[in-house]
């Protein structure tokens, strides 16, 4: 089963909900802005998930999605845009680029290529290990963004994001069922460089071995607040995830002040240029 996976839908599978983050993505937008969002650019944007799901919500939505990797650009060409129709195809672009590079116009954008939305989720942006060039980043998105967008990412964190740990899960979705294993493998407290990857184990016994490998950078939510300040964002918004009453994440973000020094947590952040 192993020899016949394909990794990148193993990893949609397994990590992320397009539909559950593009209704809390338009939400959020909405309660900030005081209107919908229409255009939105995915940096870091690996299978294009969220941008597909972006432009099948609505025939007024347009978006771009930027990833250095031109594997995974080929198989969301292939896989995923090839199921959009014309219409919903042409507006959605995939760009080949390092975020560091991206000019603030973008072909496919009216008006003065400007955007609505930038989002770097998944943790993507700790691939940048260097303070200074993660502040050039954000800088880089305030450029981007209108007046009146909105900046969003994600963080996580707890005491258990710096150990040496490995975590497993059971994904029976529908499909054919398979075990997601993520390992923390190496973590150094002087850098805060940690190590990481996603193995996924199969019924027959056979493994994909570290189908993903993260060498990045373990950013805390001071740090990322700082920055984004120093670049510029202004009215920063963290939004945490509440538990049920059995202790299981229940997929709710608010916006909080304050939060528990959990084990392990996910949030949101959002911040106005």
């Amino acid at each position: 089963m192993a020899d016949r996976a394909d990794r990148y839908a193993l990893y949609e599978r397994a990590v992320q909900c397009p539909e559950a983050e593009v209704d809390f993505i338009a939400e959020t937008f909405q309660a900030h802005r005081g209107r919908p969002a229409r255009t939105l650019a995915e940096d870091f944007c690996g299978t294009a998930a969220v941008c597909c799901e972006w432009v099948l919500r609505d025939p007024s939505h347009r978006a771009v999605g930027f990833d250095n990797d031109p594997d995974v650009l080929a198989w969301a060409s292939d896989q995923k845009l090839a199921m959009l129709s014309p219409e919903a195809r042409a507006r959605l672009s995939l760009v080949e680029a390092d975020v560091l590079e991206i000019e603030p116009a973008w072909s496919s954008s009216p008006e003065d290529g400007l955007v609505d939305l930038v989002l770097a989720m998944n943790f993507s942006w700790w691939l940048i290990t260097n303070r200074r060039r993660l502040r050039r980043y954000f800088e880089r998105v305030r450029e981007r963004l209108r007046a009146d967008g909105l900046f969003m990412l994600d963080a996580y964190g707890g005491y258990d994001a710096f150990r040496v740990i490995t975590e497993e899960r059971e994904i029976d979705d529908g499909g054919s069922p398979f075990t997601y294993v993520w390992e923390q493998s190496d973590y150094d407290p002087i850098s805060g460089h940690m190590d990481c990857a996603i193995h996924f184990v199969f019924p027959d016994g056979s493994r994909l071995d570290r189908a993903f490998n993260y060498s990045w950078r373990l950013w805390t939510l001071p740090e990322l607040r700082e920055l984004l300040a120093e670049a510029g964002f202004s009215n920063l918004c963290v939004y945490w995830q509440g538990w049920t009453e059995d202790g299981e994440p229940d997929g709710t973000f608010r916006p909080v002040q304050r939060a528990d020094p959990d084990a392990g947590w996910i949030c949101y952040l959002t911040a106005e240029p």
